[in-house]
């Protein structure tokens, strides 16, 4: 794709600082506007999406918001190196999971699920009350009665998981696990196989972290998260080659 070419858009976005950042967003991550060069002149970008220098100046604001531009007097608006984009935002981790062919995105994803969610599951532990043990055991129950049906499965599996988190009482860790399922949830390539054997095991993984949460082990707790999220995450993956990010 030129850098100068029109949007693909099949009618006028009613907001286009939003439209033209997630293209803009869109273009830098795939490479069409590579690290350390410079995005297109003001006038160029106004032509391209028939916008104003506002709209432009807004769209540019947001990208350095996120991250993902610099703005340097005399040098114009440079694109930033990788590692200084806002992976946590949705725009930014959408558009690397597309463009992500060997799924070490996605793997980075887990890898931060499983750190915080077994730290989470570990504190539970000490901290479940008689209600929360209760939730857990009905949902893990409930998720024996539905390995047939996955898509219901999976919601209550995202609750099983919740629970957990809320139990643990840290906020800031839920909330960023909960970013990210939300941002991946619906990805084909996250989501991966389906079939009732897979939840069948899924759920035996749960059952070890309920146990382990109702015999107040924390540490037992947290290996048993710690696993459960890996090995889901290996059968579900099932792409080739060895995803060296999730060894420890």
């Amino acid at each position: 794709m030129s850098v100068t070419e029109p949007p693909a858009w099949t009618r006028r976005p009613t907001n286009l600082a939003k439209a033209i950042t997630a293209e803009m967003v869109d273009r830098i991550v795939r490479g069409v506007h590579p690290p350390g060069t410079s995005l297109p002149p003001e006038p160029a970008l106004c032509e391209t999406f028939a916008v104003s220098r506002t709209v432009v100046r807004e769209a540019v604001k947001i990208l350095q918001e996120k991250g993902l531009v610099q703005v340097r007097q005399g040098s114009g608006t440079i694109v930033t190196d990788p590692a200084s984009w806002n992976m946590l935002d949705e725009l930014v981790l959408a558009a690397t999971i597309s463009e992500d062919a060997t799924l070490s995105i996605l793997d980075d994803v887990v890898v931060t699920r499983r750190l915080l969610e077994a730290d989470m599951a570990n504190v539970a532990a000490r901290l479940a009350d008689e209600a929360i043990l209760a939730q857990l055991r009905k949902l893990v129950d409930r998720m024996d009665e539905l390995v047939h049906d996955h898509v219901t499965y999976e919601e209550v599996d995202r609750d099983f998981h919740d629970t957990i988190m809320r139990a643990s009482g840290n906020r800031i860790a839920r909330g960023v696990v909960r970013s990210l399922e939300s941002q991946v949830i619906n990805k084909a390539r996250y989501v991966g196989r389906t079939e009732r054997a897979l939840c069948e095991a899924s759920n035996r993984g749960h059952r070890v972290i309920y146990e382990r949460i109702a015999a107040n082990d924390p540490a037992g707790a947290a290996e048993a998260m710690f696993t459960h999220i890996t090995e889901a995450w290996l059968v579900r993956r099932g792409a080739p080659g060895d995803p060296v990010r999730l060894q420890r």
